[in-house]
């Protein structure tokens, strides 16, 4: 059996990702210090330019999901009134919450989930994440503050920029008065800055897949995207992924595979199955597939960020997100990568609560097949709920398919 190639850095991920939540409980517990909950791309450099300690509540629902727990809570949240239709990632979060149960008492010895003194969210990814923060504002009794982004973008012109742009210099004056600092320009040019140098080493790290055999898979991002989510505006997300794209470069150098003797080259599109990672990680391991890009973990590449012009860049970048495009942006989007990663076959993730996250309910599918000769396979499952997960169709599936791309 091949075994899977550990990354070395993931050591250093250990470290950062303990020193991250243990400091989020401290500044908790101070009653001098300020903290934010933020979804996963909203502004987080405005928030960090005022002094917040910043959490991110789908960090720890993906926790929640690959810790294989999420179905113990999800009935708790439709006790209360949730559908079991809506978003996995709020029911587990809000179920684990009413239980008073976190993954993060094993991972990183914290007993609960920091307190917020404001909620920060950014429609670009979807409705649910406004609904999930509301419930936790109710809770708190806390401000909620959100940003609603234009959806289904074809082209991103100067009126969409303008829109979200107000929305965050609105947002900036808000924040003024919650945190209790004065706003600075100069904090928010260097939280851009370190975003944006964050941002461009997440791509080199993504990119070393472009080079065959690679050297890492869409399985290794989901873990090493941490920094990239949770700590882009710092330092210390820069200097992670230094050592991890040194590391990766070395592998390239080396000819080390991730997937040994690697045969043929995946791209996987929507949500990753959180709870099995592991098993759909070794199921390809087995069968020579490498699945070497994702729109999921290029999802934090903010390439339009520019600290000269924080606000619109901002706007920019946030609005430009690929969840938040057109289909036939996406389509395009889809067709550039299969060829600059030199893709064999599509996997496409349905994910039953993610329809916002899961491009297969208007035909993509069919239309990329298509346009790039290049075969897909649909997987039925969802990003938490294992419930509508099935383990051998799954199975029996991803075989048929990569025996279809042999016969090819």
């Amino acid at each position: 059996m091949s075994k899977r190639k550990p990354i070395h850095a993931v050591e250093e991920l250990r470290n950062v990702a303990t020193d991250y939540y243990q400091k989020l409980d401290r500044a908790s517990k101070d009653p001098f210090q300020k903290v934010a909950w933020c979804s996963s791309v909203g502004p987080a450099e405005l928030l960090l330019a005022f002094d917040f300690k910043v959490y991110y509540p789908e960090n720890h629902t993906a926790m929640l999901g690959s810790s294989r727990i999420a179905n113990k809570y999800i009935p708790v949240a439709v006790a209360q009134g949730y559908s079991p239709e809506i978003c996995s990632y709020l029911t587990s979060d809000i179920g684990a919450f009413l239980m008073k149960e976190t993954p993060l008492t094993k991972a990183y010895r914290v007993e609960e989930v920091p307190k917020p003194d404001v909620l920060v969210y950014n429609t670009n990814q979807c409705r649910d994440i406004q609904e999930w923060f509301a419930f936790y504002a109710r809770t708190f009794n806390v401000p909620l503050l959100g940003i609603h982004s234009p959806k289904n973008i074809e082209e991103i012109n100067q009126s969409h920029i303008n829109y979200v742009e107000e929305q965050l210099k609105q947002m900036s004056d808000s924040l003024e008065k919650i945190s209790g600092n004065d706003f600075e320009k100069k904090k928010l040019e260097e939280t851009v800055h370190l975003s944006l140098e964050t941002s461009n080493l997440w791509t080199e790290v993504l990119e070393t897949a472009i080079v065959v055999p690679s050297p890492f898979t869409f399985f290794d991002g989901c873990i090493h995207m941490l920094p990239a989510v949770v700590l882009r505006g710092e330092q210390i997300s820069v200097d992670y992924y230094r050592l991890l794209s040194q590391e990766l470069e070395e592998r390239v150098e080396n000819g080390v595979a991730a997937v040994e003797n690697e045969k043929y080259r995946l791209y996987w599109d929507g949500m990753p199955i959180w709870g099995k990672l592991r098993v759909n990680s070794e199921q390809f391991l087995e069968l020579r597939a490498c699945v070497v890009a994702s729109t999921y973990c290029n999802s934090w590449i903010f390439s339009d960020l520019n600290p000269q012009v924080p606000f619109s860049s901002m706007a920019k970048a946030y609005t430009g997100l690929f969840i938040n495009r057109s289909e036939s942006s996406k389509e395009k989007y889809l067709q550039e990568m299969t060829k600059k990663y030199q893709i064999d076959g599509i996997i496409f993730h349905n994910a039953r609560t993610c329809p916002y996250n899961s491009n297969t309910s208007y035909g993509m599918p069919k239309r990329i097949e298509e346009q790039t000769e290049v075969p897909n396979l649909v997987i039925d499952a969802d990003l938490n709920d294992l419930n509508v997960y099935s383990e051998e169709q799954t199975k029996t599936n991803i075989e048929a398919f990569i025996e279809q791309l042999a016969g090819i």
